[in-house]
C-alpha cells in the first residue's frame, strides 16, 4: 500500500508546471463569480428593502423594486411587502344601552414604504400582529358605546364611517396604512334576540286585533246598511201595492211559475188546483184581498205625509 501512494506522489510531481495557474486562476474566478452573485439582490414588485449594516444598524432610507448591490457580509437586506393584506378582526363589546354586540371588521393595511425603517426598528416585520388587534378592539369598544343596540343598524353606515376614522387616525400613529375597513358581521346577544322576537310578535297581535276590530266595525256597518236597504225596500213595496194593487197580481203570477217548474221536475203526481197554483187573479175575492191590504198602507201613507 506504501508502494502505490508513492508511485501516484511521484505521477503528480510530474505534472506541467502550468497547471497549478490554471487551477488558481479557475478558484479566484469561482471566487469572484460568487462575491459578485453576493453583492447583488432583487427586490420584487410590490416590496421595499431596507439596509441593515453591521457597522451602523438600520439605514434611514428604503430601496425600491429592482436589482441592488451591496457589500457582502457587511450589509444585508431586509425585503418588506407593503401590498395591501386583508385581515378579520372580531371584538364583543357593550352598547349604549348594555346590550352585547358581537362586531367583525375586514380590514385592509400595509405599512408607509416612506417610514420602513422605522416601522422595522419599533415594531418589526410583524407589525400588522401586534397593532390592529389592540387599535381595533379600543376604536370598536368606544365607537359602539355611542349608540343604542337599534341604532347599530338603523345606522349602520354612520357608524361603519365613523370606525374607519378613528381606526385610520390611531393606524397612523405606528406608520400603519388603513386602505378599508368594513363591518363584516354585526349580531347581538340571545337575550336580545329573544326581547325582539317578542316585540316584533307582540306587535303582529296588535296588528291582527286592530283589523279583527274594524272588521266587526265594518261588519256592523253593513248590516246596518242592509237593514236600511230592507226597510226602504219593504216600504217602496208597500207604496207599489197601495197605487197599483195589479202588481201583486204579478207577483202571484211569478210565483206560480216557480211552483210549476218545481213540481215538474218531481217523480210524483201531484195535483193541484188554480187556488193552490196562484193563478185565481181573476177571481173577484182575490181583488178583495188586494184592496183589504192596501187600505193599511194607504193609512201609513197619510199618517206618514
Amino acid at each position: 500500500m506504501a508502494d502505490k501512494l508513492n508511485d501516484l506522489a511521484g505521477r503528480m510531481g510530474k505534472a506541467p508546471k502550468g497547471l497549478g495557474l490554471g487551477v488558481k486562476l479557475l478558484a479566484a474566478g469561482a471566487a469572484a463569480a460568487y462575491g459578485v452573485q453576493q453583492a447583488m439582490y432583487t427586490v420584487d414588485g410590490g416590496h421595499r428593502a431596507i439596509m441593515f449594516n453591521r457597522l451602523g444598524g438600520i439605514q434611514d432610507y428604503s430601496l425600491t423594486e429592482g436589482l441592488h448591490f451591496r457589500m457582502p457580509w457587511f450589509q444585508y437586506p431586509i425585503v418588506y411587502d407593503i401590498r395591501a393584506r386583508p385581515r378579520k378582526i372580531t371584538s364583543p363589546t357593550g352598547s349604549k344601552d348594555l346590550q352585547m354586540v358581537n362586531i367583525s371588521l375586514r380590514v385592509l393595511s400595509r405599512p408607509d414604504s416612506l417610514n420602513l425603517p422605522q416601522v422595522h426598528k419599533e415594531l418589526g416585520q410583524d407589525f400588522d400582529e401586534k397593532v390592529l388587534p389592540s387599535i381595533c378592539n379600543e376604536v370598536l369598544k368606544a365607537v359602539v358605546a355611542k349608540f343604542n343596540a337599534s341604532q347599530l343598524i338603523t345606522q349602520r353606515q354612520q357608524v361603519s364611517l365613523l370606525i374607519r376614522k378613528q381606526l385610520t387616525d390611531r393606524a397612523r400613529d405606528f406608520n400603519i396604512i388603513l386602505d378599508d375597513v368594513s363591518i363584516t358581521e354585526l349580531s347581538f346577544g340571545k337575550e336580545y334576540a329573544a326581547a325582539v322576537e317578542a316585540k316584533q310578535i307582540a306587535q303582529q297581535e296588535a296588528q291582527r286585533a286592530a283589523y279583527l276590530v274594524e272588521k266587526a266595525r265594518q261588519e256592523k256597518q253593513q248590516k246596518i246598511v242592509q237593514a236600511e236597504g230592507e226597510t226602504a225596500a219593504a216600504r217602496m213595496l208597500g207604496v207599489a201595492i197601495s197605487q197599483n194593487p195589479g202588481y201583486l197580481k204579478l207577483r202571484k203570477l211569478n210565483a206560480s211559475k216557480k211552483i210549476s217548474a218545481t213540481i215538474s221536475q218531481s217523480q210524483n203526481r201531484v195535483y193541484l188546483n188554480a187556488g193552490s197554483l196562484l193563478l185565481d187573479v181573476a177571481n173577484p175575492s182575490f181583488d178583495i184581498g188586494i184592496n183589504a191590504t192596501a187600505k193599511p198602507t194607504d193609512v201609513v201613507g197619510l199618517a206618514t205625509s
